[in-house]
């Protein structure tokens, strides 16, 4: 592991703090990209404008039309935290203006795969539906958005994904990522889109005199959801979704959201005023995708949906006993994909071991609405491109195994996918995704020929640097800086996917450490002359007495007493 620090431009962090940035914040920013002050603004007036996503206009006369004619729209979600929350945005926004009938369906996972199927399609089309609208998928759905119009159906696809070398012939396709749009905010989520489109929608129906400025719908209620499964999706979060983000947080902070939203802080058992997104990508996040990981994703949409706290509160719970069960799952799980990645590792020319350029693992125990999860787990702890795979339990394609990837960065997992797929013709049987994970379904009989055929790939686009883990801090902190109140004002800003939360690096002497639930490192630390705990979660290696540290600052508690303490994130021997 290699700790490396930011460029902080020393200009810009001048400027930042001259228009009245906190000095340590006009740091942080300015080696986030950050120029000016006015970047920071979060108000809704300096979002995008929905009419630069191309299809929205289009999207909005299409539904428009619709809801004047009193036709049946059905929502096609996909099955995790943001297939579920633009569904629940979807549902939520559509009624707030005026749409009669709204129904979705979400896909099983394992009976039915991801995305708009042929048999989703008649399922919709049988349902009575006059319109089907997807969220969150449908980009890749060239079949099922034909066997759709067959049916007869109206198509509306609303997606973030890369489209694939064929669209869709759909009525309208609203995807900053399809050839010809130029939105600028290329990473925005399913849930964003979703959101778009009903601000489209919005003004259409002005336009038309079903009501004005005054009597509008208030659609910021949504953006709770939007934030939530906007982080949730670890998509980048650029300026346009640091506001959508942003608004999230300041409405939930006052207690303006959905009932499920306050219960799912309740069962998780976070504190809503002061939430952040690490509530949403770590706490919130996860008890939703769960059920979309081992029973229906139903219960989760129903959790966003429903304006009962009795209610809101029964599926809340019930979400989190299901997040129980999976984290259950993913620790055994886990260690059997540890054992099965170690067994590839290759002795160098100095009789060191090392794990291959890229790793692929399956077991026929494993459970395939965990794999995500778990090749996350392996890609952090080799720092390697990984692929984790289970049998699929689908009717009928017990044959068939379904992978989940995670990549690093500099290796676009979909694009080397699609190379295998052209080297390799017939062994991918279905791919799709993004830069950073992915998923494909290949035949048990392929899955050695895909595992070699992906670390081929690898070896030729990753150089040695590449796969040596790195990571970027904000470099030392100031001693001024060591405050509680300080740590409270770095959490109440947006960080996430490529905008990382603050971390800093400084060599310090270990005083004395311990392991805490057997997995845990808790440690008694000098820095700067000054005593300070630590805690490095996941981690159980005992330390040298002087290390460079990479570590994020952190309020514990304890008997109503807070107190600073690191939070380690890696070491540098």
């Amino acid at each position: 592991m290699k700790i490396i620090a930011r460029d902080i431009p020393p200009r810009t962090v001048w400027a930042l703090e001259q228009a009245g940035v906190h000095p340590l914040l006009a740091r942080l920013f300015a080696a986030r990209g950050v120029m000016a002050k006015d970047e920071l603004d979060d108000g809704l007036a300096r979002l995008l404008l929905p009419d630069t996503l191309r299809g929205t206009r289009e999207a909005a006369v299409l539904l428009a039309d619709a809801m004047a004619q009193d036709k049946r729209l059905c929502i096609v979600a996909d099955y995790d935290c943001d297939g579920a929350t633009a569904c629940a945005v979807g549902v939520r926004g559509l009624r707030l203006l005026g749409a009669k009938h709204v129904s979705y369906l979400v896909p099983d996972r394992v009976v039915d795969g991801y995305g708009l199927t042929p048999p989703i399609a008649e399922r919709v089309a049988d349902s009575g539906a006059d319109m089907l609208i997807t969220v969150d998928n449908g980009i890749a759905s060239v079949e099922g958005v034909a066997a759709a119009k067959a049916r007869g159906l109206q198509v509306l696809v609303t997606d973030h994904h890369l489209p694939g070398p064929e669209l869709p012939i759909a009525d309208v396709l609203v995807n900053p990522n399809q050839p010809g749009c130029d939105f600028e905010s290329k990473s925005i989520a399913g849930v964003g889109v979703m959101f778009y489109v009903l601000l489209a929608l919005r003004s259409e129906l002005r336009a038309r005199g079903v009501f004005d400025v005054a009597s509008q719908p208030k659609l910021d209620a949504l953006l709770p959801l939007v934030a939530l499964g906007t982080v949730a999706d670890v998509v980048k979060l650029d300026a346009n979704n640091r506001r959508l983000v942003a608004q999230g947080l300041r409405r939930i902070r006052a207690g303006a959201m959905p009932a499920g939203v306050a219960a799912l802080f309740k069962a998780a058992g976070r504190t809503a005023s002061v939430a952040t997104t690490f509530d949403f990508g770590f706490a919130l996040g996860p008890r939703i995708n769960a059920a979309g990981r081992l029973a229906d994703m139903t219960l989760g949409i129903e959790c966003l949906l429903t304006d009962d706290a009795g209610r809101a509160d029964e599926l809340a719970r019930m979400l989190d006993g299901i997040n129980r069960e999976r984290r259950d799952i993913e620790g055994g799980m886990r260690d059997q994909a540890l054992l099965l990645a170690e067994s590839l590792f290759a002795t160098d020319g100095e009789g060191i071991e090392a794990p291959p350029p890229a790793i692929s693992v399956f077991d026929a125990n494993f459970h395939e609405g965990v794999v995500g999860i778990v090749a996350s787990r392996i890609k952090d702890r080799f720092h390697r491109p990984t692929f984790v795979f289970a049998a699929s339990g689908a009717p009928g394609k017990e044959q068939e195994l379904k992978g989940s990837g995670r990549s690093i960065p500099g290796f676009h997992l979909r694009d080397a996918l699609d190379l295998v797929a052209k080297r390799h013709p017939g062994v991918l049987l279905r791919f799709g995704g993004h830069a950073m994970a992915a998923g494909c379904t290949v035949a048990r009989e392929h899955f050695e020929t895909f595992e070699q055929a992906l670390a081929q790939v690898a070896g030729e686009w990753l150089a040695a640097s590449a796969l040596t883990r790195q990571i970027e801090t904000d470099g030392p902190i100031a001693r001024e800086y060591m405050r509680i109140d300080l740590v409270d004002t770095l959490h109440r800003e947006v960080w996430g996917q490529g905008f990382a939360p603050p971390t800093f690096s400084e060599e310090v002497e270990v005083v004395s450490q311990r392991l805490v639930g057997e997995k845990h490192l808790a440690l008694k630390l000098r820095h700067q002359g000054q005593p300070i705990d630590a805690i490095w979660f996941s981690h159980t290696e005992p330390l040298p007495p002087k290390v460079k540290l990479a570590f994020r600052l952190d309020a514990d508690e304890w008997q109503g007493v807070r107190r600073l303490r690191f939070l380690v994130e890696g070491a540098e021997f």
